[in-house]
């Protein structure tokens, strides 16, 4: 299917929606804006505290008036990025609903497809037009969204660590989870478009898919790529995520810390878990390297559900429509 037969549908899409996808293509301006100005108009609080010498934790009378500056500019920061991550961990909600409702379902609704099927366009290339506009500015938006989530948050780290990179928030508004979820959530609204055919009830299906999806990917996520095992009593490496912890015994099975709970030695649990066979100390984590791994995994996954939400979504249409 050539880009020159399409370009009649999908210029229709772009003068229906444009206000919509013009809102998409405003926000990561916005956003960067948001995050750019703040740090830079905080940064002399930085730079001041940095050269004074104090300290957060001893301070003096001297200091006080730098260290409130510090703080306050902490939190006012601290909020800024919890805005932005809360704002990526909606989006692509509000994307699948937006294909959902005005998008598929309404003109399914209205009847108003009729005339673009009678103007020598399919009902396959119908779709095809429908789904290519917002998954490219979808695409597009959220990427840049991310990486400017990701930059704000280094910088950030730099200073003082925000939030773990684990964290829910953090981990859904940086790497390529955000754009996997927004990808997902489009082709699910556009197969709950074709198959209510009413714009209400489309997107308020597209939300209640949203959340056990969410739910069940969050539960799941540590799991998504081998641990990695500490022994001993060692400091783990700064930022890792603590999956389980216990002790093996020496035939290497491993014992946890609330198998003694109850057993009326909470006072020494270390004695408690020797009592029961325990031997040497293990820590299951995923340490920072882990990021990626556990991004793309995760990131595949949205995009096999998205790619199959696609190819039921064709199906449906040809078993309605031919």
């Amino acid at each position: 299917m050539s880009a020159i037969a399409l370009r009649g549908p999908v210029r229709v899409v772009v003068a229906q929606h444009r206000w919509a996808l013009w809102l998409m293509g405003v926000l990561p301006l916005l956003t960067l804006a948001a995050l750019v100005g703040t740090w830079l108009w905080t940064e002399h609080v930085v730079d001041a505290f940095a050269a004074s010498g104090c300290s957060v934790m001893h301070t003096t009378p001297d200091c006080g008036g730098t260290v409130d500056a510090y703080l306050d500019r902490q939190l006012w920061m601290q909020k800024v990025l919890d805005w932005s991550g809360l704002l990526m961990m909606v989006l692509p909600a509000f994307v699948g609903i937006f294909v959902a409702g005005p998008v598929i379902a309404r003109e399914l609704e209205s009847g108003t497809y009729k005339l673009a099927w009678t103007q020598s366009v399919t009902p396959a290339r119908w779709l095809v037009a429908k789904l290519t506009v917002p998954t490219v500015v979808t695409l597009v938006s959220v990427s840049v969204l991310s990486a400017v989530c990701a930059w704000a948050r280094t910088r950030e780290n730099a200073v003082h660590e925000a939030s773990k990179w684990y964290f829910r928030e953090v981990y859904g508004s940086i790497g390529t989870v955000p754009v996997g979820y927004a990808l997902c959530m489009l082709a699910l609204g556009a197969l709950a478009g074709l198959l209510l055919r009413r714009t209400v009830a489309a997107m308020v299906v597209t939300v209640l898919v949203y959340v056990p999806l969410v739910m069940v990917l969050n539960h799941v996520r540590d799991g998504l790529w081998p641990t990695a095992r500490l022994l001993g009593n060692g400091p783990a490496r700064g930022g890792s995520w603590l999956i389980d912890s216990g002790m093996l015994t020496a035939s290497g099975e491993a014992v946890r810390w609330t198998d003694c709970r109850g057993s009326g030695a909470a006072a020494e649990p270390t004695a408690c878990m020797r009592e029961i066979g325990g031997v040497t100390v293990f820590r299951d984590h995923h340490p920072a390297s882990h990021f990626w791994p556990l991004q793309l995994v995760e990131t595949g996954i949205l995009l096999a559900l998205a790619a199959l939400a696609v190819a039921v979504a064709f199906r449906v249409l040809r078993r309605r429509h031919g």
